[in-house]
């Protein structure tokens, strides 16, 4: 048995599809796709859930000293990520795509500058912030994690007949 679906594609293709269907599911909590490509990005996603959930409270609080807005130098309490959750962070970005956040209709340049620098990669934020504690209660049977996403199948494609499916964040 393979250890993965080719789904007719160079490796670099195939990676490439999946990486952006990973990203899309954790973005918008639900895709539509083909049976087969939602079994691989199934794999995927829940691998890097279960990486978000196992480390998304390792904070370690320091004390800084800085200047504030008059120049008066003062001491500060600033949240870090620990050595943990940073590397899962850097695990995470290198598996997903980087989703740029779409400009309001009333925002300027400048603006969205700002808003976006605030968060570095948004769907990492997504699931450290919103995914992680929501799953992280889940019983895990053994030491076996996973059961995060649901896959339905909706029938065939018109055109060239591929099964189709619906794959959702449960």
């Amino acid at each position: 048995m393979a250890l993965y679906r080719k789904l007719g594609k160079s490796t670099d293709q195939r990676m490439a599809i999946l990486r952006n269907q990973v990203s899309e599911l954790i973005w918008k909590n639900q895709i539509e796709t083909t049976v087969q490509k939602a079994k691989e990005v199934r794999r995927l996603a829940e691998k890097l859930i279960t990486l978000a959930i196992d480390n998304y409270e390792d904070t370690v609080t320091v004390s800084k000293t800085m200047r504030d807005s008059k120049g008066k130098i003062v001491n500060k309490e600033v949240i870090n990520d620990g050595p943990k959750k940073l590397s899962a962070r850097r695990k995470i970005m290198a598996n997903v795509r980087d989703l740029q956040e779409i400009k309001l209709q009333k925002e300027t340049a400048t603006a969205y500058k700002m808003r976006t620098s605030q968060v570095n990669h948004p769907i990492v934020e997504k699931l450290f912030n919103d995914i992680a504690p929501r799953y992280a209660g889940r019983a895990k049977d053994k030491g076996q994690a996973g059961g995060y996403t649901r896959i339905i199948r909706t029938g065939f494609r018109r055109g060239d007949n591929a099964e189709m499916a619906i794959i959702q964040l449960v």
